[in-house]
């Protein structure tokens, strides 16, 4: 394939922009905030699953806590009919004497009652303490996934515009060059990772990195100026320049 020297060197501007464009794209699926962003949902799941263990907890507290108080409230309101009848003094003193013997009873379980309510009172404080502490965590995670997607919008937008600035300047470069040799350079983009052409340097090809010699230097040095010399090892072009050294 023939084209001008100067078409050649253009290429390498070509290669510049998307290799640039390529990076683009790997930093946009690299970005560190994806693996942030992973970690704090896994750590937010399991935050979620401790709170709701927690709740259940408070929430079991909660329920022995009122019907100690219900059983309270009966002993209470026992106690208190036994205390007036006695206040009364009315009755065969058999009865009366029952009646104190009950009274006594109902103090003693009441104060027992009292005693389990406020041990689980104090449990109970102890598990809401435990739930705000789970929520407190729950939400420091959520802040810094909020900040995290504020981080790779950010990014995001850059890479977009970034790229965008590179599309806009490929698309008159490209068409200034001769088709065949887009088109050519674009099949070897592809099938080489990205790299189509580069600068044959100091008799070193800027592909591969193999440095030629003998017959295979001869061979790049004879060729006219505005032949397209490729690779032999790696098929890239390579553009030749004061820097080539030939």
């Amino acid at each position: 394939m023939k084209a001008a020297p100067q078409a050649q060197r253009r290429l390498l501007d070509l290669q510049a922009i998307d290799t640039s464009l390529a990076q683009l794209a790997h930093r946009r699926k690299t970005l560190p905030e994806y693996a942030e962003l992973d970690t704090l949902a896994r750590n937010l799941s399991a935050l979620e699953d401790e709170r709701v263990r927690a709740q259940v907890t408070v929430d079991d507290l909660d329920r022995d806590i009122a019907r100690l108080e219900r059983d309270v409230e009966q002993v209470r309101a026992r106690r208190e009919k036994d205390d007036n009848r006695l206040a009364a003094g009315t009755g065969p003193a058999r009865e009366l004497e029952a009646l104190q013997h009950e009274v006594a009873s109902l103090t003693r379980r009441q104060s027992e009652l009292e005693d389990q309510e406020l041990e689980l009172m104090e449990q109970r404080e102890t598990a809401q303490a435990t739930l705000d502490e789970i929520a407190g965590r729950q939400q420091a995670a959520r802040d810094a996934r909020a900040a995290a997607e504020a981080r790779r919008d950010a990014a995001l937008a850059e890479i977009a515009k970034e790229e965008e600035f590179k599309a806009k300047s490929r698309t008159p470069l490209a068409a200034d060059l001769p088709g065949d040799l887009v088109a050519l350079y674009d099949r070897l983009r592809e099938a080489n990772a990205g790299l189509g052409a580069a600068l044959f340097r100091a008799g070193r090809c800027g592909g591969c990195r193999l440095e030629l010699y003998g017959q295979e230097l001869h061979r790049v040095k004879a060729a006219p100026a505005d032949e397209v010399v490729r690779c032999e090892e790696c098929g890239r072009i390579m553009v030749r320049t004061a820097e080539s050294g030939l």
